[in-house]
């Protein structure tokens, strides 16, 4: 028995100023390092960094401190092009040079799967490829969301939530989103001072403009506007009629070149949720267009779609690689969302099918499969893990389809439900291809579909948001022999 005492961790607590050097990178980006054993996280801190914290939240063996000073900066840390960058925490490492993103995103995907899987590092390692990074990082996203409210000066405000809070960050120009967006708010914006329309208020419910919604098609360059408002109704007036009122606006924003759709979605709940399920198109046409993986799509107010075109398109192609598909194969897409992965793996396939949860979404899959002459393609409504189970356990005409060659699945965070993933091993495919938002998640049930008769044959990880934390993963599992 050693005699030897473990060295004790000096405990620090809240309001210590602390000198430290940032030695490692956590899931959400923020930088860690140690101060006599006792672990700092501090956010907007980079790895390589040496700086002087404040504790500002204090645990035993740990804590999270703000970040105060910057003594010798990184040679991966550069100075963000946004401003705001570091109040409005949407860009979590806009502070990063990009190469170095890449990395983190990297080694973030790898070390979910051998910690939170239980792989093995040198397996991992055999099976990962290299990240698919972006071109450009900048102006890459289709959509944003805008809270619309007042300052603490009552200026009524655009921009975003700055984090874990629903303080609204004055956003002037997202470098992330599309050039247009600055001129249709600053349109709304113009338009509510000058005729007295009030942003909606959380605290008091009241107030008439919650949200804007912006969408763009990249490839068509059409433009959708829609105005997420409280209204309870004035005197017999409907939502529309009430905005068609706002003659001018509505005009000003039809001059924007590529507008094509003007909306109001009616949202009276107090809740988190931004768009209300009622939607009145004012000017326009319900949608606009747009093109992914050759096919041309409908998009709704409502409608899912990746926000990143360029890079879903290479997400979804070595989706496609992965799938093996010669024409001959039968295909499942579990949360197949508006169909885009169904509908571009349809050319290459026997048959595909599709199940999705919203209603709304369905409706939009198979419009979307009528639009491009597609009539191999079948979609169902309802949870995955309902679908699926129903249909195997009772039974379908087509064979093929109880025992399909691929499985495609593209879960939410939270990844695939139990049952899903039972009815995925009971149904045997040849190759199951994981499209995954969370690696965690992703790790969690990778673990289920080995332990079940499958091998983890690669592991891609496309960056779909740069400047952020998140990251994308494809990944290949093929049926093992046995």
């Amino acid at each position: 028995m050693s005699n030897k005492k473990s060295k004790e961790i000096t405990k620090y607590d809240k309001g210590d100023l602390l000198t430290v050097e940032i030695t490692d990178i956590g899931n959400d980006g923020e930088g860690i390092g140690k101060v006599d054993g006792y672990t700092l996280f501090i956010k907007d801190a980079v790895i390589g960094d040496v700086v002087k914290a404040k504790i500002m939240k204090a645990k035993k063996n740990y804590a999270y401190a703000h970040l105060e000073e910057v003594i010798t900066a990184s040679d991966v840390r550069v100075k963000p092009r946004c401003e705001i960058a570091r109040q409005c925490g949407g860009c979590q490492i806009q502070n990063m040079d990009y190469e170095r993103q890449l990395q983190f995103k990297q080694n973030k995907v790898r070390n979910n799967i051998v910690r939170l899987g239980g792989f093995e590092e040198s397996y991992v390692d055999g099976v990962m490829q290299s990240i698919i990074g972006m071109e450009d990082p900048w102006r890459y996203r289709n959509k944003a969301q805008f809270p619309i409210g007042r300052d603490k000066n009552g200026k009524i405000v655009a921009g975003f939530y700055a984090g874990r809070t629903h303080s609204i960050i004055p956003v002037d120009d997202c470098l992330i989103g599309t050039k247009e967006n600055k001129e249709i708010l600053d349109i709304i914006i113009d338009h509510m001072n000058k005729n007295g329309v009030e942003p909606y208020d959380e605290a008091s419910g009241k107030g008439l403009v919650r949200h804007v919604l912006i969408r763009k098609g990249f490839t068509s360059g059409e433009i959708m506007v829609c105005l997420v408002v409280n209204y309870k109704g004035k005197g017999g007036q409907s939502p529309a009629q009430f905005i068609k009122a706002q003659d001018s606006l509505v005009e000003r924003l039809r001059k924007n070149s590529g507008m094509t759709s003007i909306s109001v979605s009616v949202n009276t709940e107090k809740t988190n949720v931004i768009m209300g399920l009622e939607i009145h198109t004012i000017w326009g046409r319900d949608t606009i267009k747009d093109t992914l993986c050759g096919l041309e799509f409908e998009i709704s107010p409502l409608s899912f779609y990746q926000v990143n075109p360029k890079q879903c398109e290479k997400l979804y192609g070595k989706a496609i690689e992965y799938a093996g598909l010669t024409g001959k194969e039968t295909v499942w897409d579990l949360y197949c969302g508006i169909g885009t992965i169904t509908l571009s793996m349809a050319a290459d396939a026997r048959k595909v099918y599709g199940v999705e949860i919203i209603p709304e979404a369905i409706e939009d899959a198979k419009a979307n499969a009528k639009r491009n002459n597609i009539d191999n393609a079948e979609f169902y409504c309802g949870k995955a893990e309902e679908v699926l189970p129903d249909f195997y356990n009772k039974g379908m005409a087509d064979d093929n389809a109880l025992n399909p060659d691929v499985i495609v699945v593209d879960p939410p965070r939270k990844g695939c439900d139990e049952a899903c993933l039972d009815t995925m091993l009971k149904m045997k495919p040849e190759r199951i291809v994981y499209v995954s938002c969370d690696s965690a998640t992703l790790a969690r049930d990778l673990r289920i579909l080995v332990d079940g008769g499958y091998e983890l044959k690669a592991v891609t990880p496309c960056d779909m948001f740069g400047h952020t934390v998140h990251v994308e993963t494809v990944v290949l599992l093929t049926k093992a022999a046995r």
